[in-house]
């Protein structure tokens, strides 16, 4: 039997996949955006905006299941911002009596060494839960799927560079997930009463390093990456030299490059017992984004 679903960020890049598969499998779904006036994607358009607390109580009445994929990366004070929209959606959700919440957050072990991104992830869990509601937590790296900042970092470095000069972050661990599982667990956790309030780490089969994922990504496209290490090279001027390379801005790329200093692999409760199923490996994900591109872009 179908629920009724809201997605927040209903038009960024997990939450527009997120929304058809939704509706694919029998709910109804809300797709929450500031903007529903110009809305085009799965659901049903529902006018919201997590800073505004005021809008948020319209769209969440009667709602079963409420995913929050939300977040302000690209700002300078994202941490104060994503802080605050969580509080309000949490208290949103207990005025609302939504069953549960379905958060996409971030890997890594909470060791009083996780970037400021990262913490902010946590922080986000953690406010989250401050609420009534049940939270239904899902754990990830980056995410391969067109769309996805990080992949698009890759895709751009891989498929751009003639030679990479690599810092010494590019050897951190990392378990990449391919879009069509990341939204697959999420799918899967909104019904199992099992998955109500737990914590899920989610990745794919393979645990890589940046320079890994650089690499193979570069093979996939045809081409050879050599690369030389320079160890002197700061996550600062990283973040200053991807943002003059590629399109990701330099305020999402310092905060990018923070992040790629931990290492995100899956230890904790896997989604497989209560998703179960193989799961897209590495090059895989790379081929199916890059032909999703091509779809989208038609080039």
């Amino acid at each position: 039997m179908g629920r009724t679903v809201l997605v927040t960020g209903a038009s960024g890049f997990i939450g527009s996949h997120l929304a058809a598969e939704l509706e694919s499998a029998g709910h109804d779904v809300r797709a929450m955006t500031r903007h529903p006036e110009t809305y085009d994607g799965a659901g049903t358009p529902v006018a919201g905006d997590v800073t505004d607390p005021d809008s948020l109580d319209a769209a969440l009445t009667g709602v079963d299941v409420a995913y929050y994929l939300v977040h302000a990366l690209g700002r300078d004070d994202f941490a104060r911002t994503d802080a605050q929209s969580a509080r309000h959606f949490a208290a949103a959700c207990t005025r609302a009596k939504v069953e549960r919440v379905v958060y996409l957050g971030g890997l890594g072990v909470d060791d009083g060494e996780l970037s400021e991104h990262l913490r902010s992830r946590r922080e986000v869990e953690r406010l989250l839960r401050e609420g009534d509601c049940p939270v239904t937590v899902l754990r990830a790296a980056v995410v391969i799927g067109h769309g996805s900042i990080g992949w698009e970092m890759i895709r751009q470095l891989a498929g751009r560079l003639p030679f990479l000069v690599t810092p010494l972050w590019v050897g951190t661990r990392i378990q990449p997930i391919a879009l069509p599982d990341a939204v697959r667990y999420l799918v899967g956790v909104c019904e199992p009463d099992d998955a109500r309030g737990s914590t899920y780490e989610i990745g794919g089969p393979e645990v890589l390093s940046y320079l890994d994922m650089l690499t193979r990504a570069a093979g996939v496209m045809g081409r050879a990456l050599p690369y030389l290490f320079v160890p002197f090279v700061t996550p600062r001027l990283s973040s200053l030299w991807l943002s003059l390379v590629t399109d990701v801005d330099i305020t999402t790329a310092r905060n990018l490059v923070d992040s790629m200093t931990s290492e995100v692999i899956v230890r904790g409760h896997p989604i497989t017992d209560v998703v179960p199923g193989p799961s897209v490996g590495y090059e895989e994900a790379v081929r199916l984004a890059l032909a999703d591109r091509v779809r989208a872009l038609g080039r």
